[in-house]
């Protein structure tokens, strides 16, 4: 600063001692003086201290600016030494005395143009550093309504109001370090919006977003993330895009591809993650839809076995659905219904055919299945009668031998007696009971058989009769088959097997022991 700007300082003056008096003068006013001070003391002292008062109050408020130069072009020294060689003129001469510079006034300006400039300085300071910082990409109208605030500032500057100017100063100070302080703010603002730009497939203007950002904050690890992201963005879009004309086509499965690459670009693409969900449950749906329609195609025609892999597919599909689980439980209901249907249509088929082992079978398949189902209860009460006197007929006339025991062809007779009061009588056993009633006439007729001997062998026909000895003997049997035994004392025992039928060949019978022992 120039000298010109230093504060002024009071010059220090002695006080001039007054002439000492004569001899007897001194004397005489020694004892008065020591009394009390001299007259012209205390109006002196009153005088001062009314001169201190209009100089420190009174002053101030009359002096007139005097012009200065701008504080980022000019010093004020320069005015103030003009100021100062200059004599008054007729033009320029003070009107008033209380107009004219003092060194307190000017002391007092010196302050003031010095506060002003101090805050200039750090306005300054301030401004460089935004402009670093790029503010006039990211805040330039704020920014202009600083420097406009400051310029006003000077203009007051120019004029030495000094303390308007540093009022000035101040309100541009305040708004660029409000800039400053919320540089945080902007930052996340730019960063949000370059995330907004990514989320929304806008490249151009994230890229826009992330160089703002950058200048923010730089080497900010945000902005890292977000410029890898910004990186793949392209082929991101191109994945999307494709993901979407697969989808118009109906090719889900493609879409789906295509999608798994875009979130594999991006992870935390909100879009692209969203779209993959979706599409993935659109494909799931139509593949469960799917599954879920060819096993009702299936169980409508009665490919039960389909119809349940197929529904086991749409359940694996969609864990827990009820739909898959309705449509098993159906297939169950229907594919049991269908066997009872099967079982009664079999067994009524066996009945009409006269197969009653084949009816009873089907009746009692039926019924474990379920207990309680009437037809079955019903047609097993029909056939199983009719099994088992099937089964004894049939035994009869396959072997028709049997009946010439006299106790099984009175049980057969029973049961010929019994078959005929059956109703309704179908052609197998009609053709049954005759085929009985012949067999059972044979057995009743006796046939004629001729016994010989040689006089000497004891003869027995089992079941018949012991005949004795004797050489030959006629008896009159029932068709069927005998065994005659001999015995002789000291001879070896025989024996005898002869079947006597209808059908002839009944010869004579030689019964005789003729091997010594």
């Amino acid at each position: 600063m120039s000298p010109d700007n230093n504060p002024v300082k009071p010059t220090p003056f002695e006080a001039i001692p007054a002439a000492a008096p004569t001899g007897s003068a001194q004397e005489g006013s020694t004892t008065a003086a020591d009394k009390s001070p001299p007259a012209w003391v205390v109006p002196a002292l009153g005088a001062l201290v009314v001169l201190a008062l209009v100089v420190v109050f009174l002053l101030p408020s009359l002096v007139e600016p005097r012009s200065a130069s701008s504080p980022a072009t000019e010093t004020e020294s320069a005015s103030t030494e003009q100021d100062s060689a200059t004599p008054p003129s007729s033009s320029n001469k003070p009107k008033t005395p209380v107009e004219e510079a003092s060194p307190w006034s000017d002391a007092q300006l010196a302050r003031l143009r010095k506060e002003a400039q101090e805050v200039l300085g750090e306005l300054l300071d301030v401004q460089a550093r935004l402009e670093e910082r790029g503010v006039e990409q990211w805040a330039p109208e704020p920014f202009q309504s600083a420097l406009a605030s400051a310029q006003a500032a000077d203009e007051l500057y120019k004029t030495r109001e000094f303390e308007q100017a540093t009022q000035g100063y101040r309100e541009a100070l305040a708004a660029l370090q409000a800039l400053g302080n919320g540089i945080p703010d902007a930052l996340a603002a730019q960063q949000s919006a370059a995330l907004d730009a990514i989320e929304a497939l806008e490249p151009e203007a994230a890229e826009q977003a992330l160089t703002l950002a950058e200048l923010l904050g730089p080497g900010d690890t945000t902005n890292a993330g977000l410029q890898a992201r910004v990186s793949v963005l392209p082929q991101l879009i191109e994945s999307i895009q494709t993901a979407q004309a697969a989808e118009a086509d109906g090719d889900l499965v493609q879409a789906l591809s295509e999608l798994d690459t875009a979130v594999g670009l991006d992870g935390q693409h909100t879009y692209a993650a969203q779209e993959q969900t979706r599409v993935s449950q659109a494909l799931l749906t139509r593949n469960f839809n799917d599954a879920m329609s060819d096993g009702y195609t299936a169980l409508d025609e009665g490919r039960f076995d389909t119809a349940r892999k197929a529904f086991n597919r749409a359940a694996g599909l969609v864990p827990g659905s009820s739909e898959a689980a309705t449509a098993l439980a159906e297939v169950a209901s229907a594919q049991t219904a269908s066997r009872l249907t099967r079982l009664r249509a079999s067994g009524e088929r066996a009945e009409n055919s006269e197969s009653w082992a084949d009816a009873v079978k089907a009746y009692e398949e039926a019924l474990a299945i379920d207990s309680n189902l009437l037809y079955a209860i019903e047609g097993l009460q029909r056939a199983q009668p009719r099994a088992r006197l099937d089964k004894q007929f049939r035994t009869a006339l396959e072997d028709p031998n049997r009946l010439s025991d006299i106790n099984v062809a009175n049980a057969t007779q029973q049961l010929l007696d019994q078959a005929k009061r059956l109703s309704p009588r179908g052609p197998i056993l009609a053709q049954q009971i005759s085929g009985l009633e012949q067999a059972l006439a044979k057995a009743n007729t006796e046939l004629p058989v001729t016994l010989r001997s040689d006089g000497a062998t004891q003869v027995t026909v089992f079941k018949v009769a012991r005949l004795g000895t004797f050489n030959e003997r006629q008896l009159s049997l029932r068709p069927g088959t005998y065994t005659a035994v001999g015995t002789r004392t000291g001879y070896r025992d025989v024996r005898r097997t002869f079947t006597l039928s209808h059908n002839g060949g009944n010869d004579p019978i030689l019964i005789a022991c003729t091997e010594p022992i």
